[in-house]
């Protein structure tokens, strides 16, 4: 199987929305594709977010978004892994680690010092994907939420 990586664009908003929209609900959110879409749309236009797809025989198959922070210790720019999927049906080929390892590249290019990512505690893939591409637990944080 090959794969490729590319940016995405404002053209790539159909393909992404579908890919998005599996993502929500495999974080048990009802489908919603046409609202999905118009978030996009929103991070596209106003550039607030970075989403890298993956391609297996040219269709999208999956994708990163990633947001930028600014990390006070490092007093440098860091990005925010903030949605990685990829489609049931290509799991387990590696596309997961090959979108970090994009990630990764990412925050060079840009010059960032990192990626930082949460995760629910139930996603035991992810818990175990995430160490084994070389992110380090922080049991040292509480992460808040507060919602309007």
């Amino acid at each position: 199987m090959k794969s490729e990586i590319r940016q995405a664009t404002l053209a790539n908003l159909d393909e992404t929305a579908v890919l998005f929209d599996l993502y929500r609900v495999f974080y048990r959110q009802q489908p919603d594709l046409e609202k999905g879409k118009a978030f996009l749309k929103e991070r596209f236009v106003n550039s607030e977010s970075t989403i890298f797809l993956i391609y297996v025989d040219n269709q999208a198959v999956g994708f990163v978004q990633l947001y930028k922070l600014f990390h006070y210790t490092k007093l440098a720019k860091q990005w925010l892994l903030s949605d990685l999927y990829v489609h049931p049906d290509y799991r387990g080929q590696g596309l997961s680690i090959a979108l970090i390892d994009r990630s990764k590249l990412w925050c060079e290019e840009t010059n960032a010092c990192g990626l930082m990512l949460e995760t629910e505690k139930t996603n035991i893939v992810g818990n175990k994907l995430y160490p084994k591409c070389g992110f380090e637990y922080d049991g040292l944080h509480n992460y808040y939420h507060w919602w309007k």
